[in-house]
This record gives C-alpha cells, sequence and structure tokens, in this order.
C-alpha cells in the first residue's frame, strides 16, 4: 500500500467515526468542545492579534503590538518582514510574535518556506503560520503536500509551534479531513482555517470537523471574519484553541465594530 493509499484510508476511518461529512454539518457546534461560560475579557488569552495587510505601516504595526501588550493577548500575528520589530517592540511584555510563512497564496517553493520560517525565528519569531500547498493537495499528490509542510516544521527549533492554514474555502470535507491529518503526523502544533484572504473565512461547522479530525489534544485556530464576541464564543464552543482576528481590542472590550480580517 502505498503512501496515497494509506492517507485515504485514514480519512475513511475519521469520516467513518464521524458518522460522515454531513453528519458534521448537522451537528450542534457545541457538540464538539461543550458550551463554555466566556467573558469579553477572557478572550484575550485566545488571540493572535493580526496585521496582514500588504499596506501596513510601521506606525500600525506599532500600535498593533501596542495594543497587544495592553489587553495581554496571546501574539501579534504579521508578515515576516514585521518580525524584528515587533519582536524588539514587545520584549518584556509575554506577548508572542506570530509570522506569517508563504502566505497568502501557498504556491511557493518549499525551500523558500522554509528560509522564510528560519529567518522568522531568527528576527523573533515564536509562532509559524505557514499556508499549504492547496494546488497539491487538490491534486491529490500527498507526498508533495506532506513534504511541503514537513520542510516548514524541520526550519523550526524546538520550542517553535508551527500552525499550518489550510485554507478551508478551497477545499471538500474530505480534502479538509485529508490536510488536518496529515498535519498532524507531522508534527504540526495546530490547524487553521483559513489566510483571511481568499473567499472566505473560518465557519463553526469547519471548526467542528477540524476539531473531530485531529482529536482533542492538537491546536485549532479559526481566523478569518472572527469579528464580534458572539462569533469568538461560537469558534471556541465548537473547538478552537486559538482566534486569529484583527478585531481583538473590539472583542475584549465588549464594542461593536467590524475589522477586515
Amino acid at each position: 500500500m502505498d503512501q496515497n493509499q494509506v492517507i485515504q484510508k485514514v480519512v475513511e476511518e475519521v469520516l467513518s467515526r464521524m458518522g460522515s461529512a454531513e453528519a458534521s454539518r448537522s451537528a450542534p457546534a457545541a457538540q464538539a468542545q461543550g458550551q463554555v461560560a466566556i467573558l469579553p475579557k477572557d478572550l484575550a488569552k485566545y488571540i493572535d492579534h493580526t496585521l496582514l495587510k500588504p499596506e501596513a505601516t510601521v506606525d500600525q504595526v506599532s500600535s498593533l503590538c501596542d495594543e497587544a501588550a495592553a489587553h495581554h493577548f496571546y501574539s501579534v500575528c504579521v508578515n515576516s518582514t514585521w518580525v524584528e520589530h515587533c519582536a524588539r517592540r514587545l520584549g518584556g511584555t509575554g506577548v508572542k510574535v506570530c509570522a506569517v510563512v508563504g502566505f497568502p497564496l501557498g504556491a511557493m517553493d518549499s525551500r523558500a518556506k522554509a528560509f522564510e520560517a528560519r529567518t522568522a525565528i531568527a528576527n523573533g519569531a515564536s509562532e509559524i503560520d505557514m499556508v499549504v500547498n492547496v494546488g497539491a493537495l487538490k491534486a491529490k499528490d500527498f507526498k508533495a503536500t506532506r513534504e511541503d509542510m514537513l520542510a516548514v516544521r524541520r526550519a523550526c527549533r524546538a520550542g517553535i509551534v508551527l500552525k499550518v492554514i489550510i485554507e478551508t474555502c478551497l477545499l471538500t470535507d474530505e480534502e479538509k479531513v485529508l490536510v488536518c491529518q496529515i498535519a498532524k503526523d507531522i508534527g504540526a502544533d495546530f490547524v487553521k482555517t483559513s489566510t483571511g484572504f481568499n473567499k472566505g473565512g473560518a465557519t463553526v461547522d469547519d471548526i467542528v470537523l477540524m476539531r473531530r479530525t485531529v482529536g482533542p489534544k492538537m491546536g485549532v485556530k479559526a481566523s478569518g471574519g472572527v469579528r464580534s464576541f458572539e462569533d469568538a464564543v461560537k469558534m471556541i464552543e465548537a473547538g478552537a484553541t486559538r482566534l486569529g482576528t484583527s478585531s481583538g481590542v473590539l472583542l475584549v472590550t465588549g464594542q461593536k465594530g467590524t475589522a477586515s480580517y
């Protein structure tokens, strides 16, 4: 049995345990993780405070860091060009720096992704959010999909958290299960729904499916479209353990408003 057949067998077993992908969609989100009592201030520990716009300026990135420190967010999530600046500005605050890699398409050479990850880590990133090679996955080239993730995993030294962005809006339920299983197998720490730069972001149904695929211990990050306190709570109830959002301040203060990511 070749690698592709092994992975396909895993998918069939996962979907069988779930009853079916359709059953997953129809199940109440709270069944995945359970109802939880959350106040706005409790959300800070879940939040990767995010600014990934290509037009972001140094002043905007500095403000992102200052907000993250003031509200005790888990991390800031930025493009790799800003990592060194954020690491200096956040020194001593306890807020981590997360860098995206291969962002937002995931279609770069795996060696380029690995280089970007190593450079970001050298500049102060303690978490890496990489975008998978979606085209390889869609073509059922699971070896290339796995090797792409492994290249970045190997670039991450001990203690560096790796999140794999699977871009759920482009995938079938079967493909979501497949890529989550591969990410788990190569030792990723999280699977993450979205870049926020494609045609859709996080959904409760996808968080349920991802959580059921990877089990209770691996991290699941909801990103893209988490713009209100209510959105955040639904994602956490469905099984998310991290939230990627540019609306972090709104979420923890209970204010009304929207943000772009």
